[in-house]
């Protein structure tokens, strides 16, 4: 019989998964554990059927011409032991600190497996967010053109889901709790009644960061499986920002401006949460560091800096597209140090030859490593 546990906050324990065990559970050991939340959406009917943006039109074709099967166009078979770490161990944030370096060889591995798991983690569960919103999206944007393209986005998101959950359960063993910043981020878009809201917290901010965070992780990955995996994701991921972008450049320059400025304000709240409060500190005090000490290791970190470099240098330009660089916002960015990416290139400029380069197949994408 189906286990329903009905919950009011995220479960916080770690899950851990043995290989024997997850392939001995039948329909009666699972147990479904749901936690509700209310929204006062409202939806609408769309009756003319009229193609009205050819760029929104064609983003939705490419997500049908592209799909990818997360069972069949993923080499699961492809090796890569526990004994391997899963990225250059230099590049870990904590490397050269008296306690990092205290551990032995089989703690450091065990660690940098841990924080993957980590991260990894919360791509899941902000997946499972985004498919929520698209799936929101579906009833409540307000042209047919974006209504099929959410429903599009929406069968994404849940292919994403399935193949991060799949790596976590069969590569790292282990799955964390979803960061409370990112649960009150996601919980914030999923509640607003707002349609455009939804639209400027998933499309720009939200799938920015993931955007940033896959290549990220594509340059820097030693397990060929995972490699292949952000790479699919990212071909999805590209599209659902350039589509954010280009809706919505035109529809926030016609608010009134006390709306722009509600949004505006909203993007830099989600900025900041992004850029300070989204990295791990529950990893490194599994290793005897305290939160405060990983907290400020992961800030001043090379490597931290340089992924918050990479996620703005995306985001800020995109951000000014849409019209939520208002004079208000500025100085607040400025104070973050990223208007300096304010002039890169954003995603309303889409890079059609890339979308639309064939689907590789397993052993193209073997042979490219």
């Amino acid at each position: 019989m189906l286990k329903v546990n009905l919950v009011e906050s995220p479960p916080q324990e770690i899950r851990a998964f043995d290989d024997e065990l997850v392939h001995k559970l039948t329909a009666e050991d699972v147990e479904v554990i749901r936690e509700i939340f209310r929204t006062p959406l409202t939806g609408s009917y769309n009756w003319d059927y009229q193609d009205a943006n050819a760029r929104i039109r064609k983003l939705y074709e490419l997500g049908k011409r592209f799909n990818w099967d997360a069972q069949m166009d993923v080499d699961w078979d492809v090796p890569f032991p526990h004994s391997e770490y899963p990225s250059d161990p230099e590049m870990n944030a904590f490397a050269g600190h008296p306690k990092y370096e205290a551990l032995t060889e089989e703690q450091k591995l065990d660690f940098a497996w841990r924080g993957l798991s980590q991260t990894l983690s919360q791509f899941l569960h902000g997946e499972q967010g985004a498919m929520l919103v698209a799936s929101q999206l579906v009833s409540c944007a307000p042209t047919y053109d974006a209504k099929l393209y959410a429903s599009s986005q929406t069968f994404d998101e849940a292919r994403h889901v399935e193949v991060f959950h799949k790596y976590l359960v069969e590569r790292c063993k282990l799955i964390y709790p979803i960061n409370p910043n990112l649960k009150l981020l996601l919980d914030k878009v999923l509640t607003d009644e707002r349609w455009d809201l939804k639209f400027i917290g998933m499309q720009i901010l939200i799938e920015g960061l993931a955007l940033a965070a896959f290549q990220s992780i594509a340059m820097t990955t030693r397990d060929p499986l995972l490699r292949q995996v952000v790479q699919l994701v990212m071909r999805d991921e590209g599209r659902h920002v350039a589509f954010g972008v280009n809706y919505l450049e035109n529809w926030i320059r016609a608010l009134p401006e006390a709306e722009i400025e509600e949004r505006a304000q909203f993007a830099y709240e989600a900025c900041v949460i992004m850029r300070e409060r989204l990295f791990s500190t529950e990893v490194a005090m599994e290793f005897g560091f305290t939160r405060d000490e990983a907290r400020e290791i992961n800030h001043n970190a090379a490597s931290g800096q340089a992924f918050r470099d990479f996620l703005f240098e995306r985001m800020i330009p995109n951000l000014k597209r849409i019209g939520l660089l208002t004079d208000s916002v500025r100085p607040k960015f400025e104070a973050l140090g990223v208007l300096k990416f304010e002039d890169a290139v954003h995603d309303g400029l889409i890079d059609w030859a890339s979308l639309e380069k064939p689907l590789p197949v397993k052993s193209q994408m073997l042979a490219a490593e």
